[in-house]
């Protein structure tokens, strides 16, 4: 399940790219695929160790170019242990919403991005979220959780006084809005609800099999209901 579209960031063979707040890698994944010189990066270590060994058997299986590189490393946002000035591409998803000093965090990509480099960065939208929010305060009351709720205008605000350029924006998984919004209204912990497991394993059937039916209609949503907003950046050369 991909939040990005990597076309718009020229993902390919001897782009160096770091996936920050990496989690579990999917976004990781899809770069190495594409032939991209990956740094997954997440500072939990559990998450990295599974994310190397994925990326050892995509390798196995012949699934990426033979030139293509990634490793997955274990570290902190808000002092990232590269150069200025070190990547083509730096992907932000889904993290910013759980870091409380996101200008310092924000800052730091910013320093490892390239002049000319280009960077995305996705937090979940405001209004869906507002209503997570409304319905649990276990939803963002816990550890690691969600610390903060985003307008677009103030995320790009942030970007922008960065040093970055909002180049584009856009939303995506409008379908994952009332999977929130159900698990959230009956507790975000009982997963064997029935509306809960319902709507999950349409979910997970959507994935997998990606039928013109769902994917027609996320698309047509997208726009109102996405779950996630994405903002597209360059860094000015």
């Amino acid at each position: 399940m991909l939040t990005v579209d990597f076309d718009k960031l020229g993902i390919g063979p001897g782009v160096s790219a770091i996936d920050i707040g990496a989690g579990q890698g999917r976004h990781s994944f899809e770069m190495f695929r594409r032939g991209a010189d990956v740094i997954a990066f997440d500072q939990s270590e559990s998450d990295m160790t599974d994310v190397g060994t994925m990326f050892d058997a995509m390798i196995a299986e012949k699934q990426v170019p033979a030139s293509a590189k990634a490793r997955a490393e274990v570290g902190d946002a808000l002092h990232l242990p590269y150069a200025d000035d070190s990547f083509d591409v730096v992907l932000m998803s889904e993290i910013l919403e759980h870091v409380p000093a996101d200008e310092a965090a924000i800052a730091e990509m910013v320093r490892i991005l390239k002049p000319g480099g280009k960077a995305a960065v996705t937090v979940p939208r405001y209004w869906p979220e507002k209503i997570c929010w409304a319905l649990s305060d276990e939803y963002h009351e816990v550890e690691g959780g969600h610390v903060r709720i985003y307008k677009a205008s103030e995320l790009a605000s942030k970007l922008e006084a960065a040093g970055l350029k909002v180049t584009g924006t856009g939303h995506a998984h409008a379908l994952h809005s009332p999977y929130w919004w159900i698990k959230c209204a009956v507790g975000v912990d009982k997963e064997k609800n029935p509306l809960v497991r319902g709507y999950h394993q349409m979910l997970v059937w959507d994935m997998l099999k990606a039928p013109a039916l769902t994917r027609t209609a996320e698309k047509m949503l997208n726009p109102v209901a996405g779950k996630s907003v994405i903002l597209y950046l360059e860094k000015p050369a």
